[in-house]
Protein backbone atom coordinates (compact mmCIF):
# COMPACT_ATOMS: atom_id res chain seq x y z
CA UNK A 1 0.00 0.00 0.00
CA UNK A 2 1.02 3.52 -1.09
CA UNK A 3 1.36 5.93 2.33
CA UNK A 4 0.42 9.34 1.97
CA UNK A 5 3.56 11.78 1.48
CA UNK A 6 2.03 14.64 3.55
CA UNK A 7 0.86 12.32 6.01
CA UNK A 8 -2.40 11.74 7.64
CA UNK A 9 -4.53 12.37 11.04
CA UNK A 10 -6.38 8.88 12.33
CA UNK A 11 -8.23 9.57 15.99
CA UNK A 12 -8.24 6.34 17.28
CA UNK A 13 -11.50 3.93 18.20
CA UNK A 14 -13.20 5.30 21.01
CA UNK A 15 -16.15 2.55 21.07
CA UNK A 16 -15.60 -0.47 23.18
CA UNK A 17 -16.05 -4.20 21.33
CA UNK A 18 -17.88 -6.92 22.54
CA UNK A 19 -17.18 -9.92 20.33
CA UNK A 20 -18.43 -13.13 19.55
CA UNK A 21 -20.95 -16.02 19.90
CA UNK A 22 -23.02 -15.50 23.38
CA UNK A 23 -22.07 -11.98 23.95
CA UNK A 24 -25.58 -10.86 24.44
CA UNK A 25 -25.46 -12.40 27.49
CA UNK A 26 -22.71 -9.31 29.01
CA UNK A 27 -25.05 -6.88 28.31
CA UNK A 28 -25.81 -6.29 31.74
CA UNK A 29 -21.90 -5.93 32.42
CA UNK A 30 -21.65 -3.60 30.31
CA UNK A 31 -24.87 -1.75 31.48
CA UNK A 32 -23.02 -1.73 34.91
CA UNK A 33 -19.31 -0.92 33.32
CA UNK A 34 -20.87 2.48 31.88
CA UNK A 35 -22.58 3.19 35.61
CA UNK A 36 -25.86 2.84 34.11
CA UNK A 37 -28.45 1.95 36.69
CA UNK A 38 -31.57 1.71 34.58
CA UNK A 39 -30.97 0.69 30.90
CA UNK A 40 -34.52 1.28 28.32
CA UNK A 41 -34.07 -1.55 25.64
CA UNK A 42 -34.97 -0.48 21.90
CA UNK A 43 -36.38 -2.43 19.24
CA UNK A 44 -38.65 -2.24 16.26
CA UNK A 45 -42.25 -3.77 16.30
CA UNK A 46 -40.98 -6.71 14.43
CA UNK A 47 -38.34 -7.46 17.37
CA UNK A 48 -39.91 -6.91 20.02
CA UNK A 49 -39.89 -10.40 21.35
CA UNK A 50 -35.96 -10.18 21.18
CA UNK A 51 -36.43 -6.43 23.40
CA UNK A 52 -38.57 -8.38 25.66
CA UNK A 53 -36.62 -10.99 26.31
CA UNK A 54 -32.69 -8.84 26.77
CA UNK A 55 -35.32 -6.64 29.37
CA UNK A 56 -35.90 -9.90 31.27
CA UNK A 57 -32.13 -11.07 31.44
CA UNK A 58 -31.67 -7.10 32.67
CA UNK A 59 -33.91 -7.56 35.60
CA UNK A 60 -33.69 -4.77 38.27
CA UNK A 61 -31.13 -2.96 35.62
CA UNK A 62 -34.46 -2.36 32.90
CA UNK A 63 -36.36 0.62 32.60
CA UNK A 64 -38.49 -1.12 30.12
CA UNK A 65 -38.70 -1.17 26.29
CA UNK A 66 -39.54 0.63 23.51
CA UNK A 67 -40.77 -1.28 20.60
CA UNK A 68 -41.65 1.30 17.76
CA UNK A 69 -38.20 2.00 16.12
CA UNK A 70 -39.05 2.75 12.43
CA UNK A 71 -36.59 3.02 9.26
CA UNK A 72 -34.87 6.24 8.36
CA UNK A 73 -35.36 7.39 12.09
CA UNK A 74 -38.35 9.72 12.17
CA UNK A 75 -37.99 12.82 14.10
CA UNK A 76 -41.72 11.75 15.09
CA UNK A 77 -40.96 8.77 16.56
CA UNK A 78 -37.77 9.88 18.26
CA UNK A 79 -39.81 12.51 20.06
CA UNK A 80 -42.55 9.62 21.43
CA UNK A 81 -39.51 7.54 22.68
CA UNK A 82 -37.91 10.44 24.75
CA UNK A 83 -41.26 11.06 26.23
CA UNK A 84 -41.28 7.41 27.27
CA UNK A 85 -37.61 7.23 28.38
CA UNK A 86 -37.75 10.49 30.37
CA UNK A 87 -40.84 8.73 32.69
CA UNK A 88 -39.40 5.35 32.79
CA UNK A 89 -36.61 6.72 34.69
CA UNK A 90 -34.10 5.01 32.34
CA UNK A 91 -30.32 6.39 32.61
CA UNK A 92 -29.30 4.56 29.47
CA UNK A 93 -30.42 3.04 26.61
CA UNK A 94 -29.59 0.08 25.01
CA UNK A 95 -30.64 -0.77 20.97
CA UNK A 96 -30.53 -4.32 19.83
CA UNK A 97 -31.84 -4.75 16.32
CA UNK A 98 -31.04 -3.14 12.76
CA UNK A 99 -29.81 0.51 11.62
CA UNK A 100 -33.47 1.33 12.67
CA UNK A 101 -33.39 0.53 16.14
CA UNK A 102 -29.44 1.78 16.64
CA UNK A 103 -30.34 5.11 14.69
CA UNK A 104 -33.03 5.12 17.37
CA UNK A 105 -30.62 4.70 20.60
CA UNK A 106 -28.51 7.33 18.86
CA UNK A 107 -31.68 9.74 18.31
CA UNK A 108 -32.37 9.83 21.98
CA UNK A 109 -28.40 9.41 23.06
CA UNK A 110 -27.51 12.96 21.26
CA UNK A 111 -30.78 14.56 22.93
CA UNK A 112 -30.04 13.54 26.28
CA UNK A 113 -26.17 12.86 26.68
CA UNK A 114 -26.87 9.63 28.02
CA UNK A 115 -24.58 6.70 27.56
CA UNK A 116 -25.87 3.60 24.59
CA UNK A 117 -25.12 0.11 23.92
CA UNK A 118 -25.33 -1.03 20.70
CA UNK A 119 -26.67 -4.59 19.75
CA UNK A 120 -26.74 -5.48 15.68
CA UNK A 121 -28.52 -8.04 14.59
CA UNK A 122 -28.35 -7.27 11.16
CA UNK A 123 -24.49 -6.03 8.77
CA UNK A 124 -25.60 -2.58 8.30
CA UNK A 125 -22.88 -0.98 9.92
CA UNK A 126 -24.28 1.76 11.52
CA UNK A 127 -23.81 0.98 15.18
CA UNK A 128 -19.62 2.18 15.01
CA UNK A 129 -20.31 5.60 13.89
CA UNK A 130 -20.72 8.95 14.78
CA UNK A 131 -23.14 9.50 11.96
CA UNK A 132 -26.99 10.03 12.78
CA UNK A 133 -29.64 10.29 9.82
CA UNK A 134 -33.06 11.77 10.63
CA UNK A 135 -36.18 12.07 8.50
CA UNK A 136 -38.95 14.90 8.77
CA UNK A 137 -41.41 15.77 5.99
CA UNK A 138 -40.27 13.33 4.14
CA UNK A 139 -36.63 15.09 3.71
CA UNK A 140 -33.31 13.04 5.29
CA UNK A 141 -31.10 15.00 6.73
CA UNK A 142 -27.51 13.81 8.70
CA UNK A 143 -24.95 15.11 10.79
CA UNK A 144 -21.92 14.06 12.71
CA UNK A 145 -21.12 14.55 16.73
CA UNK A 146 -19.34 12.49 19.35
CA UNK A 147 -22.46 12.20 21.23
CA UNK A 148 -23.74 10.34 18.76
CA UNK A 149 -21.28 7.32 18.73
CA UNK A 150 -22.37 4.50 20.95
CA UNK A 151 -20.32 3.41 24.00
CA UNK A 152 -19.91 -0.04 23.90
CA UNK A 153 -21.27 -2.02 21.35
CA UNK A 154 -22.06 -5.88 21.29
CA UNK A 155 -21.48 -8.21 18.33
CA UNK A 156 -23.58 -11.55 19.03
CA UNK A 157 -22.98 -14.13 15.98
CA UNK A 158 -25.48 -15.80 17.56
CA UNK A 159 -28.22 -13.77 16.98
CA UNK A 160 -27.34 -13.55 12.93
CA UNK A 161 -27.90 -17.36 12.56
CA UNK A 162 -31.21 -16.57 12.08
CA UNK A 163 -31.31 -13.92 9.39
CA UNK A 164 -33.09 -13.90 6.57
CA UNK A 165 -31.42 -14.63 3.43
CA UNK A 166 -32.72 -11.36 2.23
CA UNK A 167 -31.23 -9.25 4.63
CA UNK A 168 -27.83 -11.07 4.99
CA UNK A 169 -27.30 -10.05 1.36
CA UNK A 170 -28.72 -6.18 1.62
CA UNK A 171 -27.45 -5.48 4.58
CA UNK A 172 -23.71 -6.92 3.57
CA UNK A 173 -24.20 -4.30 0.58
CA UNK A 174 -24.72 -1.94 2.75
CA UNK A 175 -21.72 -2.59 4.79
CA UNK A 176 -19.59 -2.64 1.59
CA UNK A 177 -20.52 0.91 0.99
CA UNK A 178 -19.34 1.79 3.44
CA UNK A 179 -15.95 0.40 3.19
CA UNK A 180 -16.07 1.50 -0.36
CA UNK A 181 -16.61 4.96 0.43
CA UNK A 182 -13.72 4.88 3.02
CA UNK A 183 -11.53 3.71 0.59
CA UNK A 184 -11.89 7.14 -1.49
CA UNK A 185 -12.54 9.43 1.66
CA UNK A 186 -10.75 12.63 1.45
CA UNK A 187 -9.39 11.76 4.55
CA UNK A 188 -8.76 8.31 4.41
CA UNK A 189 -5.93 7.36 6.57
CA UNK A 190 -4.00 3.43 6.27
CA UNK A 191 -5.98 2.43 9.08
CA UNK A 192 -9.50 2.88 7.88
CA UNK A 193 -8.28 1.80 3.91
CA UNK A 194 -6.78 -1.77 5.73
CA UNK A 195 -9.95 -2.11 7.12
CA UNK A 196 -11.94 -1.48 4.53
CA UNK A 197 -10.06 -3.50 2.13
CA UNK A 198 -9.85 -6.80 4.87
CA UNK A 199 -13.92 -6.10 5.18
CA UNK A 200 -14.71 -6.40 1.64
CA UNK A 201 -12.37 -9.79 1.65
CA UNK A 202 -14.12 -11.17 4.55
CA UNK A 203 -17.75 -10.28 2.66
CA UNK A 204 -15.90 -11.89 -0.61
CA UNK A 205 -15.27 -15.44 1.52
CA UNK A 206 -17.98 -15.53 4.00
CA UNK A 207 -21.54 -14.01 1.93
CA UNK A 208 -21.34 -17.29 -0.60
CA UNK A 209 -21.17 -19.67 2.04
CA UNK A 210 -24.10 -18.44 3.82
CA UNK A 211 -25.90 -18.77 0.21
CA UNK A 212 -26.60 -22.84 1.21
CA UNK A 213 -25.59 -22.67 4.80
CA UNK A 214 -27.16 -19.81 6.61
CA UNK A 215 -26.29 -21.55 9.72
CA UNK A 216 -22.69 -21.74 9.40
CA UNK A 217 -20.86 -20.30 12.29
CA UNK A 218 -18.01 -19.53 11.05
CA UNK A 219 -19.11 -18.01 7.91
CA UNK A 220 -21.31 -15.93 9.62
CA UNK A 221 -18.94 -14.54 12.62
CA UNK A 222 -16.59 -13.85 9.40
CA UNK A 223 -19.21 -11.58 7.66
CA UNK A 224 -20.03 -9.92 10.93
CA UNK A 225 -16.41 -9.72 11.69
CA UNK A 226 -16.68 -7.84 8.29
CA UNK A 227 -19.91 -5.69 8.95
CA UNK A 228 -17.47 -4.14 12.32
CA UNK A 229 -14.50 -3.45 10.18
CA UNK A 230 -17.03 -1.51 7.94
CA UNK A 231 -18.98 0.43 10.49
CA UNK A 232 -15.58 1.45 12.01
CA UNK A 233 -13.71 2.62 9.06
CA UNK A 234 -17.18 4.52 7.90
CA UNK A 235 -16.83 5.91 11.34
CA UNK A 236 -13.58 8.05 11.07
CA UNK A 237 -13.47 9.12 7.56
CA UNK A 238 -16.26 11.04 5.60
CA UNK A 239 -19.38 10.49 3.33
CA UNK A 240 -19.64 11.08 -0.21
CA UNK A 241 -21.71 10.28 -3.50
CA UNK A 242 -23.14 7.16 -2.32
CA UNK A 243 -24.25 7.97 1.19
CA UNK A 244 -25.85 11.39 -0.19
CA UNK A 245 -27.94 9.28 -2.52
CA UNK A 246 -28.96 6.63 -0.58
CA UNK A 247 -29.89 8.79 2.06
CA UNK A 248 -31.87 11.10 -0.21
CA UNK A 249 -33.48 7.95 -2.44
CA UNK A 250 -34.19 6.53 1.55
CA UNK A 251 -35.55 9.93 2.97
CA UNK A 252 -37.37 11.21 -0.07
CA UNK A 253 -39.25 8.33 -0.93
CA UNK A 254 -39.05 5.54 1.83
CA UNK A 255 -37.33 2.81 0.37
CA UNK A 256 -36.16 0.08 2.14
CA UNK A 257 -32.74 0.92 3.52
CA UNK A 258 -30.39 -1.93 3.18
CA UNK A 259 -32.14 -2.69 -0.28
CA UNK A 260 -31.16 0.70 -1.72
CA UNK A 261 -27.64 0.87 -0.31
CA UNK A 262 -27.16 -2.32 -2.43
CA UNK A 263 -28.45 -1.25 -5.44
CA UNK A 264 -26.76 1.74 -5.65
CA UNK A 265 -23.39 0.98 -4.52
CA UNK A 266 -22.28 -0.82 -7.68
CA UNK A 267 -23.04 2.59 -9.72
CA UNK A 268 -21.83 4.89 -7.70
CA UNK A 269 -18.78 2.50 -7.22
CA UNK A 270 -18.32 2.59 -10.82
CA UNK A 271 -18.52 6.44 -11.12
CA UNK A 272 -15.97 7.36 -8.85
CA UNK A 273 -13.67 4.63 -10.10
CA UNK A 274 -12.44 7.08 -12.74
CA UNK A 275 -11.60 9.56 -10.58
CA UNK A 276 -9.67 7.62 -7.98
CA UNK A 277 -6.92 4.94 -8.24
CA UNK A 278 -8.39 4.04 -4.34
CA UNK A 279 -10.30 1.87 -5.46
CA UNK A 280 -7.58 -0.94 -7.56
CA UNK A 281 -7.73 -3.30 -4.63
CA UNK A 282 -11.26 -4.21 -5.48
CA UNK A 283 -10.15 -5.37 -8.66
CA UNK A 284 -8.07 -8.00 -6.95
CA UNK A 285 -11.31 -9.08 -4.77
CA UNK A 286 -14.58 -9.08 -6.97
CA UNK A 287 -12.71 -9.43 -10.50
CA UNK A 288 -13.42 -7.13 -13.46
CA UNK A 289 -13.84 -3.17 -12.84
CA UNK A 290 -14.59 -2.26 -9.33
CA UNK A 291 -18.31 -1.36 -10.06
CA UNK A 292 -19.10 -3.75 -12.47
CA UNK A 293 -17.51 -6.67 -10.53
CA UNK A 294 -19.29 -5.20 -7.28
CA UNK A 295 -22.51 -6.03 -9.67
CA UNK A 296 -21.24 -9.64 -10.63
CA UNK A 297 -20.81 -10.54 -6.67
CA UNK A 298 -23.92 -8.78 -5.80
CA UNK A 299 -26.16 -10.65 -8.81
CA UNK A 300 -24.66 -13.63 -7.82
CA UNK A 301 -25.83 -13.05 -4.30
CA UNK A 302 -29.43 -12.50 -4.95
CA UNK A 303 -29.43 -9.28 -4.30
CA UNK A 304 -31.77 -6.39 -5.56
CA UNK A 305 -30.09 -4.72 -9.04
CA UNK A 306 -33.58 -2.41 -9.91
CA UNK A 307 -35.05 1.09 -8.36
CA UNK A 308 -37.70 0.38 -10.15
CA UNK A 309 -38.27 -2.79 -7.98
CA UNK A 310 -38.38 -0.28 -4.94
CA UNK A 311 -41.39 1.44 -6.63
CA UNK A 312 -39.69 4.20 -8.09
CA UNK A 313 -40.62 5.79 -10.90
CA UNK A 314 -38.47 7.79 -13.45
CA UNK A 315 -39.88 10.78 -12.24
CA UNK A 316 -38.88 10.43 -9.07
CA UNK A 317 -34.96 10.04 -10.50
CA UNK A 318 -35.59 13.59 -11.40
CA UNK A 319 -36.38 14.71 -8.12
CA UNK A 320 -33.70 12.69 -6.45
CA UNK A 321 -31.14 13.95 -8.55
CA UNK A 322 -32.30 17.63 -7.95
CA UNK A 323 -32.31 17.52 -4.34
CA UNK A 324 -28.44 15.10 -4.57
CA UNK A 325 -26.91 18.30 -5.66
CA UNK A 326 -28.62 20.98 -3.59
CA UNK A 327 -25.89 20.81 -1.08
CA UNK A 328 -21.96 20.66 -1.47
CA UNK A 329 -19.59 17.77 -0.41
CA UNK A 330 -16.34 16.36 -1.20
CA UNK A 331 -16.42 13.50 -3.60
CA UNK A 332 -13.71 12.00 -5.52
CA UNK A 333 -14.40 13.04 -8.88
CA UNK A 334 -16.80 16.15 -10.07
CA UNK A 335 -20.54 15.29 -11.13
CA UNK A 336 -23.71 17.67 -12.51
CA UNK A 337 -27.03 17.03 -12.17
CA UNK A 338 -27.25 15.12 -15.46
CA UNK A 339 -24.34 12.88 -14.11
CA UNK A 340 -26.71 11.48 -11.55
CA UNK A 341 -29.43 11.11 -13.44
CA UNK A 342 -27.91 8.92 -15.81
CA UNK A 343 -26.24 7.12 -13.04
CA UNK A 344 -29.87 6.75 -11.21
CA UNK A 345 -31.22 5.53 -14.78
CA UNK A 346 -28.86 2.67 -14.77
CA UNK A 347 -29.15 1.75 -11.41
CA UNK A 348 -33.18 1.95 -11.84
CA UNK A 349 -33.12 -0.19 -14.83
CA UNK A 350 -30.75 -2.63 -13.60
CA UNK A 351 -27.95 -2.12 -15.78
CA UNK A 352 -24.31 -3.88 -14.99
CA UNK A 353 -22.08 -0.60 -14.74
CA UNK A 354 -19.37 -0.67 -17.47
CA UNK A 355 -16.21 1.85 -17.89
Amino acid sequence: MKLPTDGFTFPGISTRVVFGSGTLSRTADEVERLGGKKAMVLSTPNQSDDAQSLASRLGGLSAGTFCEAAMHTPVEVTEKALDVFNRSGADCVVAIGGGSTIGLGKAIATRTGVNQIAIPTTYAGSEMTDILGETREGRKTTRRDASIRPETVIYDVDLTLTLAADMTVTSSLNAIAHAVEALYAPDANPVTSLMAVEAMKAFKSGLPVLRDAPRDTEARALVLYGAWLCSTALGYVAMSLHHKLAHTIGGSFNTPHAETHAILVPHTTNFNAAGTDALAPMREIFGSTPGGGLWDFAKAAGAPLRLSDLGLSEADLDKAAEIAVQNSYENPRPFTQGDIRALLQAAWEGQRPED
